[in-house]
């Protein structure tokens, strides 16, 4: 098939584009910048020049291309973001979460692509009330903490948005936490940086169920979308969701750092900000079990526990 993926440069598109080559598909990679030519065109893609948020350049390149397949991983993620401010730390990603869906869905849909397959996340979105790990028919947070609303409403948006093209297949991967290759919990990775530091503490109980996912993971998921997804959305994460206070003093060890400090949670809302404390306190995991039994994927890293720490380190 002839497959367009905007955000090729990403850590994701990285992975993605070359799993695709390998599988014999015809990859156009779309990145904003120049520079970035010969970088797709080293992981077997054709390059396509083009700012997400004009709609007039998405809709020529995707009629230029002819895709089978759109797929959207565009991120604009800060590489140190400060979660005080979190809406706005994440404002350009959140516009390529509604116009950039928007401009690539309007270009698609004049070319019928067969499928569409779009980013999202399940990392902290769910309602923090009940279950302790989510499937994809809980509800996502009614009440978000005040400086994450916009960022879920884009989310939301995003979501509803490509489910509910009804002109071709909208399919929706919530990814876990990245780990491994170009992710914040690679070896020079920011996150990696703050353990080996600690400056990465567990605040309060620690009590917030993350997912992880394995960059590589999520890109062959992404595949398995791409050539037989159907309309919904699906949980891509590992078989093993895991307490802050269980996760991170496991990945510290196999750093050979010391054990990350422990905070109150009133300290680490004053330092970190109510995004930051919510999330290592009280946000819910993400079942696989979807993604599984409908697109057939078996994540390769099923564990954080065999290969976060020694990704990390």
């Amino acid at each position: 098939m002839k497959v367009f993926v905007a955000g090729a440069t990403g850590a994701l598109g990285k992975q993605l584009v070359p799993q695709l080559v390998a599988r014999g598909h015809d990859v156009v990679g779309m990145t904003r910048s120049a520079s970035k030519r010969d970088a797709i065109a080293a992981i077997g893609a054709t390059a396509a020049v083009v700012d997400a948020l004009d709609a007039d350049a998405v809709a020529h390149a995707v009629t230029a291309a002819r895709p089978d397949v759109i797929v959207h991983e565009l991120t604009a993620l800060p590489a140190a973001a400060n979660l005080r401010h979190f809406d706005r730390e994440f404002a350009l990603t959140n516009r390529l979460r509604t116009e950039g869906t928007d401009n690539l869905l309007a270009a698609g849909r004049a070319v019928a692509v067969r499928r569409f397959v779009a980013q999202s996340y399940a990392g902290w979105p769910f309602a923090r009330t009940g279950a302790s790990v989510k499937t994809e028919d809980d509800e996502l947070d009614p009440a978000p903490v005040a400086a994450m609303r916009v960022t879920l409403d884009a989310i939301r948006y995003l979501e509803a948005a490509v489910t509910g093209a009804d002109w071709t297949e909208g399919v929706v991967l919530r990814y876990g936490g990245f780990y491994g290759p170009g992710t914040s919990l690679d070896p020079h990775g920011e996150h990696t940086e703050l353990i080996r530091r600690r400056r990465f503490p567990i605040v309060g109980d620690g009590g917030g169920v993350w997912s992880f996912v394995h960059i590589e993971d999520a890109a062959q998921a992404t595949v398995e979308a791409v050539e037989h997804g159907r309309r919904g959305i699906y949980n891509v994460v590992d078989d093993e969701p895991a307490t802050v206070a269980e996760w991170l003093p496991s990945v510290a060890a196999a750093l050979g750092a010391k054990p990350p400090r422990r905070v109150p949670r009133a300290v680490g809302r004053l330092l970190a900000g109510e995004p930051a404390t919510v999330m290592m306190t009280e946000v819910r995991g993400a079942s696989n079990a979807k993604a599984k039994r409908e697109l057939g994927w078996r994540p390769r890293h099923a564990s954080w526990r065999e290969s976060l720490g020694r990704e990390a380190a």
